[in-house]
């Protein structure tokens, strides 16, 4: 049975959280979903870039704040992995420009996973919201991606 902890608002009811297991910020997932679509249609205003190259910056930039939030952290190993990470991300986007589109649908998707396991581990310290929130955009982008490429639609 699951007990409802209130703020004395019945919208604002969610689930207490068990141990372990982290509860769902809704605000951030909302708010992802709706930066997913707008970076989803960010090409359009970079009309002078291959839509491709601007998915693959995309993917670098969302790559690269983790290694903002581990400066913030402060431990040194924190920073390390997280900007040998960040480095993988950034090959994957190289990769995606000039090979497969999918290599970026597939560093999306892989992203979001990454910020599922941080939601879960609080690797980074101090990124409570950050998880959900930029997981929600990794994987918006990358279903409409990988829709308008089952569609025949690529990114040139």
């Amino acid at each position: 049975m699951t007990s409802i902890a209130t703020t004395g608002h019945p919208e604002h009811a969610s689930p207490t959280p068990r141990p372990g297991v982290p509860r769902v910020l809704y605000g951030p997932v909302i708010c992802g979903a709706v930066v997913g679509v707008i970076q989803a249609a960010s090409p359009l205003g970079f009309w002078w870039l291959a839509p491709r190259t601007v998915y693959a910056l995309g993917l670098v930039l969302i790559a690269a704040v983790y290694i903002g939030f581990s400066v913030a952290d402060g431990r040194g190993r924190v920073i390390a992995i997280e900007s040998i990470v960040a480095g993988f991300f950034v090959v994957v986007a190289a990769a995606g420009v000039s090979g497969s589109a999918w290599l970026i649908v597939l560093g999306l998707a892989g992203h979001g996973l990454k910020d599922l396991w941080q939601h879960r581990t609080h690797f980074v310290r101090n990124t409570r919201w950050w998880p959900p929130f930029c997981a929600t955009v990794d994987w918006v982008v990358a279903a409409i991606l990988a829709g308008a490429l089952l569609m025949g639609v690529s990114p040139a």
